[in-house]
């Protein structure tokens, strides 16, 4: 029996765009038209082209990677009223000059994730407290302690009873 070649698994460009970091509009359009092979994918990561290259370094940027580099939540970019993809250009110059909106948005994101480290933090001490303890093995024997015992003709099982005994639990009680 033949067996079929694996067909690859292919994306919606959208999804690779999202994989790479790139803002999808500014792609190229066969990128932006033909559906991504994981194979394709793997490559444009190792050995970007050059349109990919300036892309990245020259944007225009999607929001979650121009909330990263402002330091930010998504969110945050659009409580800011960021809606549109920004350039390094307007990512800089929000930087070196930030608004009074970016100040805020910055503290309340530096909070949100002091309060998410603290809660993992309680989250890994109760894991570890409900974690049962390892089970500790016996000390073992000295070995020449246990040939001694041996040699002396030690009893390792129950006394025997003498003959003509009944256990106690089986007496009658006299009356």
């Amino acid at each position: 029996m033949v067996s079929k070649p694996k067909k690859s698994q292919v994306m919606k460009p959208a999804t690779a765009a999202l994989k790479l970091d790139v803002y999808l509009p500014a792609t190229p359009r066969e990128f932006q038209e033909n559906p991504i092979s994981r194979e394709e994918l793997d490559e444009l990561q190792h050995n970007p082209p050059q349109w990919l290259v300036d892309l990245r370094r020259e944007g225009p940027h999607p929001r979650n990677v121009a909330a990263a580099r402002l330091r930010i939540s998504n969110s945050g970019l659009a409580r800011g009223g960021i809606t549109e993809a920004l350039t390094t250009a307007e990512i800089a110059a929000l930087a070196a000059d930030p608004p009074e909106w970016l100040v805020r948005e910055r503290e309340t994101y530096a909070e949100t994730l002091r309060e998410q480290r603290r809660l993992e933090g309680r989250r890994q001490e109760a894991e570890q407290a409900a974690a049962p303890a390892p089970a500790r093995k016996a000390a073992p024997k000295p070995a020449a302690k246990a040939a001694a015992k041996a040699a002396a003709g030690a009893r390792t099982t129950a006394r025997p009873r003498k003959i003509g005994s009944v256990p106690t639990k089986l007496r009658s009680k006299r009356g």
